[in-house]
């Protein structure tokens, strides 16, 4: 099969190159999947995962890229709730072959079904960012109808959809981020957009959860706007200091299928959406690791044909 691969960490995304590789077989509990559509984080290549397995060993030439939808072509032993040739979207273990590929193995557990009114384009733009927001909003930030949510970074694939989905369960959302990205923030609905290129914290005020996507400064100043009894989420870093009052979560998204499904179910109703950037090759992707996006919006590889 066609994928792309990375083999030295030092040459980063110059590093990354289109060649041919073993196609993957199911091993227990695993699914096949004919990738029609993959998406890919620019800052994958720092993980030492993409380089190594679980137990440390050195695993490359390796596949990057996680998101996926596609079609199952393969079971293996003791696979359930899947079928072969069924359309199905999620994202692929930090440490195994990823998706920029014709072919890969993933847990089954790690896929949803893919309605057929959902494009495989849409569809691979949606696991990480969308679970990530999930999570963070819902099960570490426990959050409840009339609270005030603040997300830096609201114009990025995980802010918009925490943006949709905090507004949905009806909290008011205060939305950070530089001044070029305030037609994307409203998009995603915020109730009020912060201009963090000055001085914005006093502008933000206060709020009861506030979702880290940046860390750094902007981390550090959003922090301080968590109020008493409020609850601070970042998947940049563990937080380096602890407020009385405030608690604080560092957390790494998980697979779910359960919730995989209700994001597709909210897409279906109208309810949530993703902004998709350049839409490029497989033949293309090695480049778009290390270019500019032209569009904003998340990259995706279409990998083959509906």
């Amino acid at each position: 099969m066609k994928a792309i691969t990375v083999t030295d960490r030092s040459e980063g995304a110059g590093g990354a190159k289109l060649e041919d590789r073993p196609s993957p077989h199911a091993a227990e509990n695993d699914v096949v999947v004919q990738v029609r559509a993959a998406s890919f984080t620019p800052g994958e290549l720092a993980w030492p995962a993409t380089w190594t397995d679980r137990a440390g060993r050195d695993r490359t030439p390796s596949i990057p890229g996680h998101e996926l939808a596609g079609v199952v072509t393969a079971l293996g032993y003791g696979t359930t709730g899947l079928t072969v040739g069924q359309r199905v979207f999620g994202f692929a273990d930090w440490a195994r072959d990823g998706t920029l590929a014709e072919y890969v193995s993933v847990e089954a557990r790690n896929l949803a079904p893919l309605p057929g009114d959902i494009d495989f384009v849409t569809a691979a733009s949606l696991p990480i960012s969308g679970l990530t927001a999930w999570q963070g909003l819902f099960e570490h930030g426990r959050l409840q109808v009339g609270q005030t949510v603040l997300v830096n970074g609201v114009a990025g694939g995980v802010g918009t959809v925490v943006a949709q989905l905090a507004r949905d369960a009806g909290a008011y959302v205060i939305g950070a981020g530089r001044s070029a990205h305030r037609e994307r923030a409203e998009e995603a609905g915020v109730h009020r957009f912060v201009d963090t290129d000055g001085d914005w914290s006093e502008a933000a005020g206060g709020a009861d959860l506030v979702f880290d996507v940046i860390g750094g400064e902007v981390g550090v100043r959003s922090a301080a706007l968590v109020r008493d009894g409020g609850t601070l989420v970042t998947i940049v870093e563990p937080p380096q200091a602890q407020r009385p009052g405030v608690t604080a979560i560092f957390f790494v998204v998980e697979p779910d299928r359960s919730q995989l499904a209700e994001l597709a179910r909210r897409v279906r109703a109208g309810r949530l959406r993703t902004f998709v950037g350049d839409v490029v090759p497989l033949e293309d992707a090695a480049a778009a690791f290390g270019a500019r996006p032209r569009r904003n919006g998340k990259t995706i590889v279409r990998v083959s044909e509906d």
